[in-house]
C-alpha cells in the first residue's frame, strides 16, 4: 500500500506541474482550433512553432548557455535564406541550361525559369530530395561562415558593446539584399524552387511533417551537445570566463564555436522558411519577427532550458494566431475610438511578456542545475571509497 501510495503521489505531483497543465491546456486549445476553425489554421500554428523553435534553440545556445547578448539572430537567418534563395535555383537553372547568371535574379527572368525548375523537381523525387537536403546543408554552412564571422567582434567585445554589434550586423545584411538585385531580387522577391511540388495535392502537410521532423532532430542534437562536455565549458564560460580561462578553457575558440553552431542552426530555419513561403524578399527578415521574437520565446520558456523554449514558443505561436484570427470579432468595437485592432497582436504580446517576467522570472520550465555526473554514479563512486 505504501509503494502505491507513493506512486500515485508522484503521479499527481507530475500532472500539478506548472508545464504539464499549460501543455495540456494548450494541446485542448489547439483541438479547439482544429475543429472551429478547420486544418489549415493548425497547420499553420505547426510551421510557425518549427521554424522558430529552431531560431530560438540556436538563440538560446548562444545566449542561455554560452552568455552572448546575441541581438542579431536575424544575421544567420538572412544567410539561410539568401543561400537557398540565391544559389541552389542558379545551380540546377546551369545545369538545364536556362538563365542561371546575375540575371536569374531579374522579375523579368526569375518568374519564368523557377516554375520551369519546380515542374522538373515535381517530375523526379530523388532529385527533389537531393535539391531540399542541399539547400539545408547550404544554408547551415553559409550560417556557420556567418557564425564565424560575427565572432570576431565577440572576441574583445563584451555585453552592451557586442549585442549593438551584432544588431548592426543584422541590418547591414538585409539593407545589402535589399538594395542589391543581382543577390536574392532586391526590392521584388525572387522565386524558390519547390521541391515539395512533387506532393502537390499534399503539399501543405508534406511541408509540415518534414519541418516537424527536422525540428525533433535539432532539438535531440541540442540536447545532446548541452549535457556533453563541451555543453559544460559553455555553461562555465557563461557563469565565469575568468574561470572558464583558469581551468584550461579556450575561450575564444569556445566562443567562436558556438557561434558557429548556433548559427548553423538558425540559417537551416531561414533556409527552410523560404522553401516553404517560395519566395525570398531581404525586406521580409526584419529584427522585430527574426530577433526579438525569438528573444520573447525564450524569455517565456526559460534561458537555459531547451524544453522550456519549445513550450514557451508553442504557447506564444498558438497565442499570436488566436489573436491574429479573433481579434477583429472580438475587438472591433474599438475602432469607435479610432482604435486599430490590426495593431492589438503586438499590445497583447507585449501584455503577455510583460506578465510572464513579473510572475514567471524564469520562465515556465527554468534551467536546472544539473550534475556532471548522474547521482547512481555518484553514489557507487561513494561506496567504492568508504569500501576502500
Amino acid at each position: 500500500m505504501t509503494t502505491g501510495n507513493g506512486a500515485a503521489s508522484r503521479a499527481s505531483e507530475f500532472f500539478l506541474r506548472r508545464e504539464v497543465l499549460i501543455t495540456v491546456a494548450l494541446l485542448l486549445v489547439l483541438t479547439w482550433l482544429l475543429v472551429s476553425r478547420g486544418v489549415s489554421l493548425l497547420l499553420t500554428i505547426l510551421i510557425d512553432f518549427a521554424i522558430f523553435t529552431i531560431v530560438t534553440l540556436s538563440l538560446n545556445l548562444e545566449v542561455g548557455f554560452t552568455g552572448i547578448p546575441q541581438f542579431g539572430r536575424v544575421i544567420a537567418v538572412i544567410a539561410g535564406a539568401f543561400a537557398v534563395g540565391a544559389i541552389p535555383g542558379r545551380l540546377l537553372a546551369w545545369f538545364m541550361g536556362l538563365p542561371h547568371g546575375l540575371s536569374y535574379a531579374e522579375d523579368a527572368v526569375n518568374y519564368k525559369v523557377v516554375p520551369q525548375l519546380s515542374e522538373v523537381l515535381a517530375g523526379n523525387a530523388f532529385l527533389a530530395v537531393v535539391f531540399f537536403l542541399f539547400s539545408l546543408v547550404l544554408a547551415a554552412l553559409c550560417g556557420a561562415a556567418i557564425g564565424w564571422l560575427a565572432s570576431r567582434p565577440a572576441i574583445r567585445l563584451r555585453e552592451a558593446y557586442l549585442g549593438i554589434s551584432l544588431l548592426a550586423f543584422g541590418d547591414f545584411f538585409m539593407w545589402a539584399g535589399h538594395n542589391w538585385e543581382p543577390l536574392v531580387g532586391g526590392t521584388t522577391a525572387v522565386f524558390v524552387p519547390d521541391p515539395f511540388r512533387i506532393v502537390w495535392g499534399y503539399r501543405f502537410q508534406a511541408v509540415v511533417i518534414t519541418m516537424l521532423v527536422v525540428t525533433l532532430l535539432i532539438y535531440l542534437y541540442v540536447e545532446r551537445l548541452t549535457r556533453s562536455p563541451f555543453g559544460r565549458a559553455l555553461r562555465m564560460l557563461r557563469d565565469s570566463d575568468v574561470a572558464a580561462g583558469v581551468s584550461g578553457k579556450n575561450i575564444v575558440r569556445v566562443r567562436t564555436q558556438s557561434l558557429m553552431i548556433g548559427s548553423a542552426l538558425a540559417a537551416v530555419a531561414g533556409g527552410m522558411y523560404v522553401i516553404y513561403t517560395g519566395t525570398c524578399t531581404a525586406i521580409g527578415f526584419t529584427r522585430l519577427t527574426w530577433t526579438f521574437w525569438p528573444w520573447a520565446y525564450m524569455m517565456l520558456g526559460g534561458i537555459g532550458s531547451n524544453a522550456g523554449v519549445v513550450l514557451g514558443v508553442l504557447l506564444l505561436t498558438t497565442m499570436r494566431s488566436i489573436i491574429t484570427v479573433y481579434r477583429f470579432k472580438l475587438f472591433g468595437f474599438l475602432t469607435v475610438w479610432g482604435i486599430d485592432p490590426l495593431w492589438l497582436e503586438y499590445a497583447l504580446m507585449g501584455l503577455v511578456i510583460v506578465v510572464v517576467v513579473l510572475f514567471m522570472p524564469h520562465g515556465l520550465i527554468p534551467a536546472k542545475v544539473e550534475p556532471i555526473l548522474p547521482l547512481g554514479r555518484v553514489k557507487k563512486a561513494l561506496e567504492r571509497t568508504a569500501q576502500g
